[in-house]
């Protein structure tokens, strides 16, 4: 049996903090990242409309099973391999070292979009919020930049006071969405009872077909999960990381499996599921433009069936749900940085860890950067939901989904050297499946993208036209194909024989 181990340079001022994560930390930072409560709010009723309508929850739960799919072969393999840099550690091992530098940059480049992604998001949902409240009218990027500094300071402390705080983050965000769910589904006032054939039948989830409506509302609901993957990254710094990071993938994808589709599944029962798609659009319409406010649907039925204070509470989630996330990819990007810098792709001097063994130097260049890219966009006077958010949280769906492919082609390619290592399902037929769903799923998020990011060409209508992309949106779509060009030419270049001990923890 062959198994990571760190690397051979590996000391105090290199080596992360180990056992301070449990199952529960983990799951906490990969259930923050997806955000139920902002995919609820933002991305479900978009769904509704412009996908398949009732069905919508049919559609998460169908992803879902995708993804668990891929959670078998990623976990077998979790188990033979332990390295921060989870995607470029499994790619390295199964295709070889330099695909896996490759897949590295794509990855990195997704952890760092999605961040900045949720910078925008949280600057535009601030700003409204403080003005509806309290009347103060600071610029988004006033607010975005306070989050910024406060998230670089927990994530420099140490990773098990951020899992500490995303706990309670977590904790209040799931139960809120828990308690509207079931205050619609034992209320005796639903306008037309509880029709589960309307949301989960095979024929409701697909129909249009996948060039059309269902094509639409599955590539809303693969873009939601992003962050679940996330859970190898964490397994250096967890308790018995081979039984550890396995049970907290299957977990987390669980555990927003059915978040999402329970509580998507509530909306449309509190909407009535043959009105659904009529109320969605008359609850969300602002100055008589549909979707305007996509949250007002679940603030809504929240306020119907639970009470006010249900949507004054749930307005204010959002941003914590946001802060959460913002946190949870930080984490992410920086770990990243400090993997590829152990392993002598980037500057050895990521690899650097403070006193409480956090990667304090991979940690700053990760802020740096966001700190960047977000007084460029403040600058240029870029919308932070409509540019910053859309352009970013699109391209790094996308990215994330390649590597993904990627891994599940590495699994099968590890454990036909390591046969009898994990069962069949495991390494080869789980795989194989995750791999076929995963790749329509990339071509439903890369044919959809102008309407996911907001990049349409003139004249297209992105709801009725698949591509139709302008010069922005081509750009974003290709670059994670690029980007893994690009880093298998570093990965050759820098990979030389002088430095080939620094990378012995990254191939078998």
């Amino acid at each position: 049996m062959t198994e990571l181990q760190p690397a051979p340079q590996e000391t105090p001022e290199t080596a992360l903090h180990r056992g301070r994560l449990g199952i529960l930390g983990i799951v906490f930072f990969v259930v923050a990242a997806a955000a139920p409560l902002v995919g609820m709010t933002g991305a479900v009723p978009v769904a509704i409309v412009l996908g398949n309508g009732a069905a919508a929850p049919g559609a998460y739960v169908v992803v879902g099973i995708v993804l668990l799919l891929f959670s078998v072969g990623y976990a077998a393999m979790a188990t033979k391999v332990t390295n921060v840099g989870a995607f470029f550690a499994f790619v390295g091992r199964g295709l070889g070292i330099i695909p896996g530098v490759g897949s590295a940059f794509v990855s990195l480049v997704a952890y760092l979009a999605v961040q900045l992604a949720v910078f925008g998001f949280f600057g535009g949902v601030v700003t409204a919020q403080m003005a509806d409240s309290f009347d103060i009218h600071w610029s988004w990027w006033v607010w975005t930049l306070i989050a910024w500094a406060v998230v670089t300071g927990l994530s420099a402390l140490s990773v098990d006071i951020g899992a500490k705080v995303l706990g309670v983050l977590m904790g209040i965000e799931l139960l809120s969405l828990i308690i509207t769910a079931f205050a619609v589904l034992i209320s005796s006032d639903k306008p037309e009872g509880i029709d589960l054939g309307a949301s989960f039948a095979f024929s409701n989830i697909f129909v249009g077909g996948l060039g059309s409506t269902a094509g639409i509302a599955l590539a809303f609901a693969f873009a939601s999960y992003i962050g679940f993957e996330a859970t190898a990254i964490y397994g250096e710094e967890s308790k018995e990381p081979h039984k550890t990071v396995p049970r907290a993938t299957y977990l987390a994808v669980i555990t927003i499996t059915v978040i999402f589709g329970f509580t998507a599944f509530a909306i449309v029962t509190g909407l009535g599921s043959s009105a659904v798609v009529d109320k969605t659009v008359e609850l969300s319409t602002v100055d008589k433009v549909p979707l305007a406010n996509p949250a007002n649907v679940l603030f809504s039925v929240a306020d119907t069936y639970v009470g006010g204070w249900m949507k004054e509470l749930m307005s204010w989630l959002v941003i914590s749900s946001l802060f959460a996330g913002l946190l949870a990819f930080q984490n992410s990007a920086a770990r990243y940085f400090y993997a590829m810098g152990r392993a002598g792709v980037l500057p050895s001097s990521l690899d650097r860890v403070n006193g409480r063994g956090a990667p304090w130097t991979s940690t700053v260049v990760t802020s740096v950067i966001s700190l960047g890219v977000i007084l460029t966009f403040a600058i240029t006077g870029r919308d932070p939901v409509l540019n910053l958010f859309y352009w970013f949280s699109g391209l790094a769906v996308i990215a994330i989904v390649f590597v993904e492919i990627l891994v599940s082609v590495a699994v099968i390619a590890f454990f036909s050297r390591h046969r009898g290592e994990a069962s069949v399902w495991a390494s080869v037929f789980a795989p194989l499946l995750s791999i076929g769903g995963l790749l329509v799923g990339l071509w439903l998020l890369m044919s959809r993208f102008a309407l996911l990011a907001g990049t349409v060409k003139d004249g297209v209508d992105p709801t009725t036209q698949p591509w139709g992309l302008n010069a922005t949106g081509w750009t974003l779509v290709l670059a994670p194909f690029v980007l893994f060009v690009v880093g298998t030419i570093v990965g050759k270049l820098r990979l030389s024989s002088e430095n080939e001990d620094a990378v012995a923890d990254l191939v078998s």
